[in-house]
């Protein structure tokens, strides 16, 4: 089993999800192969929850790092579970188009790149 995706799974374990009851890891790989791992938290008013992928690159970006390689997404079901759109464009914002993205199925992986996951994202470039 990929590294990445079996500390996606560990991180599971420290999830708050009282109202979903569906905890979600992430394991993100840095360029010089750090990892950082997250795991969703969320809020009584929802808005305020965070997410996996969330948690896991913000503290990447914290320790100053900015190159990331792959990112491993996994939840307790098992069920290939990918980025929402929220963290597409979160990770779009730090990751390049190729950024590998693995997403756990419990039996094997699937594959995607960033851009393959968003296409034709909202760039700093768009906004000049």
């Amino acid at each position: 089993m990929d590294e990445l995706v079996e500390q996606a799974r560990e991180i599971q374990d420290r999830a708050h999800v009282p109202y979903s009851d569906y905890p979600v890891g992430a394991a993100l790989r840095t360029a010089d192969g750090t990892v950082y791992i997250g795991c969703n938290i969320e809020n009584a008013n929802f808005s305020n929850s965070l997410h996996a992928e969330e948690v896991a690159i913000a503290e990447a970006i914290k320790s100053g790092h900015r190159e990331f390689d792959r990112l491993a997404v996994s939840s307790e079901r098992r069920d290939g579970v990918t980025p929402c759109g929220m963290c597409r464009q979160t990770l779009a914002e730090f990751c390049d188009d190729d950024l590998v993205v693995v997403c756990d199925h419990g039996d094997g992986v699937t594959e995607y790149t960033l851009g393959e996951l968003l296409p034709d994202t909202i760039t700093e470039e768009m906004l000049d």
